[in-house]
């Protein structure tokens, strides 16, 4: 049995940009209050230990359907980090081809915070959406290139003279990626594909783009053996999984929002301490019908692991990005005609206040 993934569930073939596009459009940017039950201002106390209660419930806003994607989220939950950071509960809402874009429930109230990506974000602040990047859980991009390891591409030049299959919603992030690796794109075919992986395994194609934590195990779990090398690994160093808010929140609910990213880092702390746990929330309970599967899902959080920690958050925290990251995001943003400063797409100062009040943390 295949298992769903992150690809394969996408039945719907738009473009995750022309959703946001729709999607922040058609909210007009009218900026509503942040699914937070206590409405009012903060006065921006320290958020450790739950000692600013009543915050009421606080929305987060998935970038997908509920996989082992969100685990760190799943395990704060459950193992009441909300709570003990002043929130009663947290409504954790699931992304997918039919939602919304998550920017659009951000700008628009129906979540406090959002997971996306620095190109989305940038679209939507090029819209005129009142968000900002406040941390991120992933330091590398997991887009790959992923190919059977009996004839492995190991390297973009590799892909000279193959076939490589692209899906039409990544073809931006195709492009963006071959323009940034100055490769010879008329030395490779692309074929135009859907999501299942299964064409590669038959030989139609010799490559497949693909997400690493997901694909790739995907096949591994059927017992194919395969091969990968990472977009970010090749001048594409797009940080992922970043969580954004808007700049009212950030200015008006520094300390909501900081006991919110508090509950997250304890919540992704125990995830890397042991993938397991996540993966079985995910499938008995947070994503129970997806026709999921533990062994699978463990080696997916295992992958989305090493995408979280590098020597940089082992240095400096997890969530955290260095201004060297931070100015090579902008650069690749570039190359794809989203021109940004770094105070334009990013505000991590909340997060330093954090790891500034509660060093232990790191």
């Amino acid at each position: 049995m295949s298992i769903p993934s992150r690809r394969t569930l996408m039945s719907s073939q738009l473009d995750r940009r022309t959703l946001l596009l729709r999607g922040v459009q058609a909210s007009g940017l009218v900026l509503a209050a942040p699914v937070l039950a206590a409405c009012g201002g903060d006065n921006g106390k320290k958020s450790g230990g739950g000692a600013d209660k009543g915050l009421g419930t606080v929305g987060l806003r998935f970038a997908w359907i509920k996989n082992v994607e969100f685990a760190g989220s799943y395990l704060a939950d459950s193992k009441g980090y909300y709570k003990a950071e002043g929130f009663s509960s947290v409504n954790l809402i699931t992304g997918g081809p039919t939602a919304t874009p998550a920017e659009t429930d951000v700008v628009t109230g129906k979540a406090f915070a959002g997971l996306t990506s620095p190109d989305r974000v940038g679209q939507a602040i090029q819209q005129g959406a009142p968000i900002k990047i406040v941390a991120t859980q992933y330091q590398k991009n997991p887009f790959a290139i992923m190919s059977m390891a009996k004839t492995p591409i190991n390297t973009p030049q590799d892909m000279y003279g193959k076939k490589i299959g692209v899906q039409v919603s990544n073809t931006s992030v195709w492009n963006a990626f071959v323009k940034a690796a100055n490769l010879d794109v008329s030395k490779i075919k692309v074929v135009s594909v859907q999501f299942d992986p299964t064409p590669l395994t038959q030989g139609t194609v010799d490559g497949w783009f693909s997400f690493i934590t997901n694909e790739p195990n995907e096949l591994e779990s059927q017992g194919f053996k395969v091969s990968t090398f990472l977009l970010a690994d090749y001048g594409y160093p797009l940080v992922s999984e970043t969580y954004m808010a808007t700049t009212a929140t950030i200015s008006s609910k520094p300390a909501a929002l900081k006991a919110f990213l508090m509950a997250e880092l304890k919540g992704w702390k125990d995830n890397i301490a042991d993938p397991k746990l996540g993966a079985t929330l995910t499938v008995n309970t947070y994503g129970k019908g997806l026709g999921l599967a533990i062994p699978e899902q463990t080696l997916e959080a295992e992958a989305e692991n090493k995408l979280i920690l590098n020597a940089d958050t082992t240095k400096n925290g997890l969530f955290t990005v260095t201004g060297a990251l931070i100015e090579a995001n902008l650069k690749t943003l570039a190359i794809g005609g989203l021109k940004l400063t770094s105070s334009q797409l990013f505000d991590l100062s909340l997060l330093a206040e954090i790891y500034q009040e509660n060093p232990s943390l790191i």
